[in-house]
């Protein structure tokens, strides 16, 4: 399974530190498979996106992911890429830009040329293979239409679920100021904590400090010690007892004030719904780790 991050941290920007892939300290972790490609997107002050990510095939050299990277900016996405659909190149790494937004994906899409037909003049945003990339393509072509980036998610998703084989959907998109969190099906988990965010304020002036329980992905944040913050990720990454798993079907939306909107766009499950055994062997490796038990 890929693995998603995503933080808001309010109306001012924010120094986050992140590694996107943490040292082999333990054979838990060097029993895992090398990843296919680490991310991260941010916003520079003038309001650009700023990505940083590279491919990984299994024997480069880990040193890019490994390296703390500093960062300042009002949202972030992070992706830890498990090839599941296109070869191991920059054009297919997460998280993609369009449009002045970025966005990262977890799941698998089937059909993709059909979903490529899809696309009107939005194909042209379209740079590598990736299901992904063409679902945010979708997205995009919609959030055209009337500006409403939470209706084009929905209708994108609603389209993709209707008419096309789907393992997951689980994605996340963010603006220099806003951040979307979907989660659909139930097949992957996608939790979200508001840390800080209630009448007690910031976390008892704790630092940010966040880690998957694989060792992928670390986050450390000390800014975040006394403001209030967002936090999207495909698994608990602390004790904190706060993080909630979204519903199927549920879409949240953290605007610049960090007031977290909640609604499920999609009741029903997959007209064509995709299980393991229907991928193929490099699909179902990337998505088979999500079927293990969740952290507690």
């Amino acid at each position: 399974m890929c693995r998603l991050f995503g933080l808001s941290g309010g109306r001012e920007p924010v120094s986050a530190t992140f590694w996107l892939l943490e040292a082999p300290d333990s054979l838990a972790v060097q029993s895992h498979h090398d990843p296919d490609g680490t991310g991260l997107g941010a916003f520079r002050p003038d309001g650009s996106a700023y990505i940083d990510k590279q491919p990984l095939a299994a024997y480069a050299d880990r040193a890019f992911a490994q390296a703390a990277r500093t960062v300042r900016s009002r949202t972030f996405v992070a992706h830890i890429r498990y090839a599941s659909t296109g070869a191991v190149a920059m054009e297919n790494t997460h998280p993609f830009e369009q449009r002045g937004r970025l966005f990262a994906h977890n799941g698998v899409i089937g059909e993709v040329v059909r979903l490529e037909q899809r696309l009107s003049d939005s194909r042209d945003l379209v740079h590598g293979e990736t299901d992904s990339e063409r679902f945010f393509a979708l997205i995009t072509q919609e959030i055209e239409a009337d500006g409403d980036v939470g209706g084009a998610i929905a209708r994108a998703a609603g389209w993709i679920a209707a008419n096309l084989p789907v393992f997951a959907l689980n994605c996340v998109l963010i603006t220099d100021s806003e951040l979307w969190a979907l989660r659909y099906p139930a097949v992957h988990e996608l939790y979200v904590l508001e840390r800080g965010t209630g009448e007690g304020g910031p976390a008892r002036g704790e630092h940010l400090h966040h880690r998957g329980s694989h060792g992928e992905l670390r986050v450390h944040s000390a800014e975040l010690g006394e403001r209030a913050a967002v936090v999207v990720a495909s698994e608990r990454m602390d004790d904190d007892p706060g993080w909630r798993l979204l519903a199927p079907g549920e879409l949240i939306h953290v605007d610049a004030d960090l007031h977290v909107h909640s609604r499920i766009i999609l009741q029903e499950a997959p007209a064509h719904p995709l299980t393991l055994a229907d991928l193929d062997p490099r699909a179902a490796a990337s998505q088979r780790v999500a079927q293990g038990p969740s952290r507690t």
